[in-house]
């Protein structure tokens, strides 16, 4: 169930963002640092997760937090859809799948690139440009290290693996072998 409710609320996010033509970074960086304030904060989800404490007095929390923060009316609204859903424990990962939609419906993907060593940013550019041609789609990566790689490096795109690393390599040789 979980993630249906991630999604359902990931692209009821996204339809408000793109029917409101609102900034989609902006939004995004909102809900995002929402998120983590909410983590971050055990006493605020206590209280908006209390089924003994009225929905309005849960809103009137939020307008404050809102009001502190600059929140955007849209996003405003959106959590206290949650918090009268009963949702609120979901903020995090709905964040997560909303960003996913967002990059989606603008065209991107989302690469992981893992690599032996740290890439200079003409490496990065040459793979991620290798990487669009693969998708037909405009790149987001992220980079991490793998020593135990050797050499090369390995890119994720969603389920898709494409492996240049050295010891993937060692590893199809080897397999190569011994059948």
């Amino acid at each position: 169930m979980a993630a249906s409710v991630t999604n359902t609320y990931a692209r009821a996010l996204a339809d408000v963002v793109f029917d409101l033509h609102l900034d989609v970074a902006k939004t995004l960086q909102e809900a995002q640092s929402i998120a983590e304030w909410i983590a971050g904060s055990e006493e605020l989800r206590a209280v908006w997760q209390a089924p003994s404490i009225p929905a309005g007095q849960k809103r009137a929390v939020l307008d404050a937090i809102v009001a502190r923060e600059g929140t955007s009316r849209p996003l405003r609204n959106f959590l206290a859809v949650l918090i009268d859903h009963h949702r609120i424990p979901f903020l995090g990962p709905i964040v997560k799948q909303f960003e996913k939609e967002l990059n989606a419906r603008l065209g991107f993907v989302e690469a992981e690139i893992i690599s032996a060593r740290d890439l200079d940013a003409p490496e990065r550019s040459t793979l991620e440009s290798q990487v669009e041609k693969l998708t037909s789609k405009k790149v987001k990566a992220t980079y991490s290290r793998d020593e135990s790689l050797l050499g090369g490096a390995v890119v994720k795109v969603g389920s898709t693996i494409y492996d240049g690393s050295v010891k993937g390599s060692l590893e199809r040789i080897r397999q190569a072998i011994s059948n």
